[in-house]
């Protein structure tokens, strides 16, 4: 499993969830992406070694090219986990009447960078500093 496996099927995972309302399962994957982010155990790398497969590192890489010398010590993957959960969770637990659209932007938006391979959120980490 690549990482843009992994953004679409999260992606239709979250779609799912908000067009059924199924919010325990929106919540579960808010709790994965918190997991993995402090962990940095991603699921496709873990999907990856245990399937057996070699290149098992490269598995998380994203074949975007590095966009500047990284200064901070810190993956962008790792962030990006950080940065959809936390705004899916302030769109859904805090601001949940007014901020409506955004979980379904949000959404969409991931499963559109699945399919494409290219994730603005995640230029945007590279271009900010994050390897």
């Amino acid at each position: 499993m690549s990482e843009r496996m992994f953004r679409t099927l999260f992606g239709a995972l979250l779609l799912v969830g908000l067009y059924f309302d199924q919010y325990p399962l929106i919540w579960g994957l808010v709790g994965l992406l918190l997991f993995e982010g402090v962990t940095n155990w991603r699921l496709p790398v873990v999907v990856c070694r245990l399937r057996g497969r070699d290149g098992c590192a490269e598995a998380g890489k994203e074949i975007l090219p590095d966009l500047c010398d990284s200064p901070l010590q810190f993956e962008a993957e790792r962030a990006w986990r950080f940065v959809v959960a936390g705004f899916l969770a302030a769109s859904l637990a805090v601001f949940n009447e007014g901020a409506w659209f955004v979980p379904w932007f949000m959404g969409f938006a991931i499963f559109g960078a699945g399919l494409s391979g290219v994730c603005p959120v995640l230029v945007s980490l590279k271009l900010l500093g994050f390897r």
